[in-house]
């Protein structure tokens, strides 16, 4: 994370001078070309911005912020970095039994902390604005309403999430409920918490709390689009026609064009499993598509060698309009390392385990009226 400081005026003017000359090689990088003269998109970007998905409420109308706006939401941003950064102390008190209440992994138990957060440090530019949300159309910043029956999906989800459904309070509330309960089965998890799809997305991919790099290798007849949250990787086939729409991906059917120096991709055939709506602070989060959606994507290189993304998600079981997002992948020299989440997804194993020992101490409770001495059978 990069600190603020105060420079001297002649730093100032001697950066300056610097930035003028690296700028004139950068464009210059900018417009290199494949051998078939396409815009060679092939490398690494960093999409992490503070620009949200969503306006929020205290900028109106408003859609783009001053310069001295954006430098001060970078500077706040930074600040609360720095204050929820500090050493913790090694004489506390560990948390109470199923957490304090307040929001955070667990009831607070204790989950990420803010050394493992990395949304950027500012917020992203197009031709020296600063847009207030990465959502341009509808021009309100705002998803369009959701149709009946996207509300319905969005309602059964939501219904389906035990914590979301029921809270967390360190209870089997489940147990003497009638049909499975939550965590009967590892596959009745949601598929971000099974690691088949990140939580921000994929295709489209939206900016997450972490994790924002993306890396794509072109060629004429394909372009491959990694994304670092689960590491997902699409193939892009260009010019090419769309599966049969029996034939249904995690991430979609992708084809692609050039329309001038702009890349097109478009994207069908969802899986119907795909969808995962969550609105924990009336925002829409996770991933945005399901069975009937088409998504249109436009890859076009800036001269700084920046990429500028631009979707647009159309799905008129879910929305009542298609809407737009665009942001900015910042070129990188960083590499993309393996995110393991299924290797590494011990949390899994512990959501069960857990969810069998609270279903042990009611079941005991409930066979003994209390009692400590009762035995209940296991179920490992």
């Amino acid at each position: 994370m990069q600190r603020f400081h105060r420079v001297p005026i002649t730093a100032i003017l001697t950066t300056g001078l610097a930035l003028v000359c690296t700028a004139a090689v950068t464009a210059e990088e900018g417009l290199r070309r494949t051998a078939s003269g396409r815009p060679d998109l092939s490398g690494t970007y960093d999409g992490a911005t503070l620009t949200p998905l969503v306006r929020p409420a205290q900028f109106g109308d408003t859609t783009y912020l001053t310069r001295e706006e954006a430098d001060k939401l970078a500077e706040e941003e930074w600040l609360n970095v720095e204050k929820n950064s500090q050493s913790s102390d090694p004489d506390r008190l560990a948390p109470p039994e199923g957490g304090d209440g307040s929001p955070g992994a667990g009831g607070n138990v204790g989950g990420y902390n803010r050394f493992w957060i990395d949304p950027g440090t500012k917020a992203f530019s197009v031709d020296a604005k600063f847009p207030t949300s990465i959502i341009i159309d509808p021009h309100n910043g705002q998803f369009p309403p959701m149709t009946p029956e996207g509300q319905k999906a969005l309602a059964a989800l939501l219904g389906r999430h035990p914590i979301i459904a029921h809270g967390n309070d360190g209870t089997a509330w489940w147990i003497d409920k009638e049909g499975p309960g939550p965590y009967d089965n590892m596959e009745q998890l949601h598929i971000s918490e099974r690691c088949i799809l990140g939580f921000s997305g994929a295709a489209p991919p939206i900016p997450g709390m972490y994790n924002n790099f993306k890396r794509i290798v072109q060629t004429d007849d394909y372009v491959m689009i990694l994304i670092e949250m689960v590491h997902d990787a699409r193939i892009v086939r260009m010019n090419s026609e769309h599966l049969g729409p029996q034939i249904k991906h995690w991430l979609g059917d992708s084809v692609g064009w050039w329309e001038s120096d702009t890349l097109v991709v478009d994207t069908t055939n969802y899986s119907p499993k795909g969808m995962e709506l969550r609105a924990p602070s009336g925002g829409l989060i996770g991933n945005i598509v399901g069975a009937s959606t088409h998504v249109v994507e436009r890859f076009s290189r800036l001269d700084n060698g920046d990429l500028l993304y631009n979707f647009t998600v159309e799905d008129d079981t879910m929305w009542e309009a298609p809407w737009t997002s665009e942001y900015v992948w910042r070129a990188s020299d960083e590499k993309v390392y393996e995110y393991a989440c299924h290797e590494g997804n011990y949390a899994i194993g512990n959501i069960m385990r857990g969810a069998r020992l609270l279903e042990r101490e009611a079941l005991k409770a409930k066979k003994s009226g209390g009692s400590d001495d009762a035995t209940t059978p296991t179920n490992d």
